[in-house]
């Protein structure tokens, strides 16, 4: 499931949250966020696994390319030593192997530069997306801390974990 999914159903979890009556303090099911922050933990490692899976498929699409730039030189170079006997034919074969080269070249610089902004523009979508996820989980913090000074101020405990007591709120 995808990160700002859950993200939004952490935040309407939280503001469709049940007012504890005459108090700011909400209920809310832990095991709905227990659920979710799961869910949550689950995505973001297989997100980040895919922007490795992006890095190292550019990573192979250059060694390919530079593979290919080779083996184009190389027959350059071949085709220029059969024909060096001859003057005019070893000219013309240097300047198409110079040709070749050129065009090898400029063919693996242009795969990598296509491949490097593909590869960025992916890891700027998951950048954006885990800032997104940030500020939703700071935002879902400061609305809990909100919730739990204005307690505080109000003079109602906190609720007793071992005792399952809550002070007598429903």
């Amino acid at each position: 499931m995808d990160v700002l999914v859950l993200i939004d159903k952490l935040d309407d979890l939280v503001h469709n949250a049940k007012a504890v009556p005459l108090t700011d303090q909400v209920r809310i099911d832990r095991e709905e966020i227990y659920e979710i922050l799961d869910q949550m933990r689950a995505t973001i490692p297989e997100e980040i696994k895919q922007a490795r899976w992006i890095v190292k498929e550019r990573q192979e699409m250059l060694a390919e390319a530079k593979r290919e730039c080779d083996r184009l030189i190389g027959e350059a170079r071949e085709q220029a030593m059969r024909e060096a006997s001859q003057t005019e034919i070893v000219k013309l074969a240097e300047k198409q192997a110079q040709d070749i080269v050129e065009e090898a070249r400029r063919q693996a610089r242009e795969t990598r530069l296509e491949m490097e902004d593909w590869a960025d523009g992916i890891l700027s979508t998951l950048e954006t997306n885990l800032d997104r996820f940030l500020v939703a989980v700071r935002r879902g913090r400061e609305r809990l801390h909100e919730r739990s000074q204005e307690t505080v101020v109000a003079g109602i405990g906190p609720l007793d974990r071992e005792s399952g007591d809550d002070g007598g709120y429903v």
